[in-house]
């Protein structure tokens, strides 16, 4: 089973001069929001997580959402034989977290893990609900700690274009 979480860092606050309710898409993707994220699989007790504090959470969820769907571009789905690939890169790091899907299964490395290190996997079904599930939370739990976030437009259409499954 996969689970997906994060934390948000004490070391790097979002300015308090911030009004959320208008700050642009790069604001909300890059520059609030920092912390640490990490995926887990449960029945195997084993995970990918950061550790650096300075991850932009939102931004990582986003993204994460979008690589799911670009997992899921060829016409053939979990029948196609050949694998699709995408990657989250770290802006402030050469880290990456890669995504390998074939036959409905997505296989999860990140870089600063040792290569002998089996890969975290997961059914593409399962990754698309749990990532939804995951930006929504964030969305509510970040909503409930940053007044005028909610009215955020780009909130809005980030909700619409990912809605839970």
């Amino acid at each position: 089973m996969l689970d997906i979480g994060y934390s948000l860092s004490r070391r790097f606050p979002d300015p308090p001069q911030t009004d959320y309710r208008t700050a642009d898409v790069r604001a909300l993707r890059h520059d609030l929001f920092s912390g640490d994220v990490y995926l887990a699989d449960t029945a195997e007790d084993r995970e990918l997580s950061t550790a650096w504090g300075w991850l932009p959470v939102l931004d990582f969820a986003w993204a994460l959402c979008d690589i799911v769907e670009q997992l899921d571009t060829d016409p053939r789905g979990s029948r196609a034989a050949g694998p699709q690939r995408a990657e989250v890169d770290f802006t402030e790091s050469t880290e990456r977290l890669r995504f390998e899907r074939r036959f409905g299964w997505v296989d999860v490395t990140a870089d600063w893990n040792a290569a002998d290190e089996a890969p975290l996997t997961f059914q593409h079904t399962e990754l698309r609900r749990e990532a939804r599930d995951f930006l929504h939370d964030l969305l509510a739990d970040l909503t409930d700690m940053h007044e005028g976030l909610e009215d955020n437009p780009a909130l809005w259409t980030l909700r619409a274009r990912f809605p839970r499954v």
